[in-house]
């Protein structure tokens, strides 16, 4: 046998964590390593759905899956094949804890709290033998005669390979970049839309089940519930719609006009045909109640329309303006907000630089990367825990073969 080889994670996140635990259990006999720099692990893990931890997503069909990946969508089909939501709800599950769904499809522990997550990893770091230093600050990084050497604020360690994940982090985009690897600009993704001049602020907390959402003069476009808050939209449709024009949101400072369509109904005429079949078959009838009543005579009063005038008593041309009111309602986003206290960023590591069977560096061997740090994110916290939780298990699997072979 050759020497004990060690491996050093640096990022004590979900995706370091987890890639720890593979690779020490595919190989017991390595030193597993976990370096963080603050005084506490797995923190974004417990501030994630609330304080439940949104774990993943109950889609299982790998091709599927990818398709709520604005970016890392075409990489991710290969992983996913090995290690997707299905297995990660085995994982936990063979460990005691076991995961619900809920109507929209995100998955939590069944306690509806992060800590029944973060003790469950916390168990499984220390029963297979994982090392966790916290509050660990490393000041360089650096490759000699195939050995990493990692010099930390007073003492130097040597590693035979290591894995980078460190989110978001710049500190880590830099290490990357400092090894040959290109970065994707980062910019926010999943956040609300601020739109102070809005009419609707008032109103906030009327949800609306199904909206079509779109910036205009732009091909993005998103469906699904939406939120009205005091400082403007949230809700699933407006995160989506953030999260697949986070670059070009970006680029236009945050300042945009939102077009929501209140009705998904495809096509203006069809409305308003549907609007005037209303109102040749019952005159008396009330404008439909297709809305919340009070978000109904919002928007009415914008067009001079009392809502609880019947039909009959409104002309044809006042409700071809509400038809396309409801079509295309125009509001103009002057910026936006963090959702919650889930910070994501689209950009990181250029994929192109990644071999995604082992998220290893096609630049540097035994580099690894796994996680945020990667120029990959999801339109919700469970697709993007289920990154980290693949790309760490990939990662763990082969720097815990790797380690195997060389240590032979």
């Amino acid at each position: 046998m050759g020497k004990q080889l060690i491996h050093v994670v640096i990022g004590g996140g979900a995706a370091g964590i987890f890639a720890a635990i593979r690779c020490k259990t595919q190989n017991p006999s390595a030193q597993v390593i976990v370096l963080e720099k603050t005084n506490q692990v797995l923190a974004k893990v417990r501030i994630s759905g609330g304080g439940r931890c949104n774990v993943t997503h109950a889609c299982f069909d790998p091709v599927k899956l990818t398709q709520n990946y604005p970016r890392g969508s075409k990489e991710l089909i290969g992983p996913f094949h090995r290690f997707q939501p299905k297995d990660t709800v085995a994982w936990f599950e063979e460990r005691g804890v076991a995961l619900k769904t809920e109507s929209d499809g995100r998955m939590f522990p069944t306690t509806d709290s992060s800590e029944t997550i973060i003790q469950c990893l916390i168990h499984e770091v220390s029963h297979a033998g994982v090392e966790i230093r916290k509050q660990q600050r490393v000041e360089s990084i650096e490759k000699k005669e195939g050995q990493f050497l990692i010099q930390l604020e007073n003492q130097q360690i040597s590693a035979d390979s290591i894995l980078l994940a460190t989110g978001s982090s710049s500190w880590g985009h830099s290490i990357a970049k400092k090894f040959g690897h290109a970065i994707v600009e980062p910019v926010p993704s999943l956040f609300t839309f601020n739109v102070p001049s809005s009419p609707l602020l008032d109103l906030s907390g009327i949800s609306v089940p199904d909206v079509i959402v779109s910036l205009k003069d732009t091909s993005f476009k998103q469906q699904g519930p939406l939120l009205l808050t005091h400082w403007g939209f949230s809700g699933p449709a407006i995160l989506k719609l953030s999260a697949w024009a986070a670059r070009k949101l970006h680029q236009l400072d945050y300042k945009a006009t939102l077009q929501i369509n209140w009705l998904s109904i495809p096509n203006q005429e069809t409305l308003y045909q549907n609007l005037l079949q209303k109102k040749q078959e019952n005159p008396q009838q009330t404008i439909p109640t297709l809305l919340p009543s009070n978000l109904l005579a919002r928007l009415c009063k914008s067009l001079d329309i009392d809502s609880t005038l019947s039909l009959g008593k409104i002309q044809n041309k006042a409700l071809a303006q509400l038809a396309a009111k409801l079509y295309s309602d125009p509001y103009f986003i002057e910026g936006k907000t963090t959702y919650k206290q889930e910070f994501v960023t689209a950009g990181g590591v250029d994929l192109k630089s990644i071999d995604f069977r082992t998220m290893e560096s096609k630049i540097v061997p035994g580099l690894f990367f796994a996680g945020e740090i990667l120029n990959i994110d999801g339109i919700t916290g469970g697709f993007n825990f289920q990154n980290a939780w693949t790309t760490g298990w990939l990662a763990g699997t082969a720097i815990g073969n790797r380690i195997c072979k060389m240590g032979m």
